[in-house]
């Protein structure tokens, strides 16, 4: 499926939100939005997914 990863097209096999953190190597606590929609970590094993949907991922950064 076709979607738009933190502003970059990308063809992934994930189905969920869950999944695509898997697939694109993501761990740790991150913060998730799928079409401008928040989506907590809770709910992200039944997210499913869309052609087209444009997801983001943030990790925070430690500095100061």
């Amino acid at each position: 499926m076709k979607i738009v990863l933190n502003g970059e097209p990308r063809e992934v096999r994930a189905e969920t939100l869950s999944d695509i953190l898997v697939e694109c190597g993501f761990s740790g606590r991150v913060a998730t939005a799928v079409n401008e929609d928040f989506v907590p970590s809770g709910l992200r094993v039944a997210h499913r997914l869309a052609d087209g949907d444009r997801i983001e991922i943030v990790a925070p950064m430690q500095g100061g």
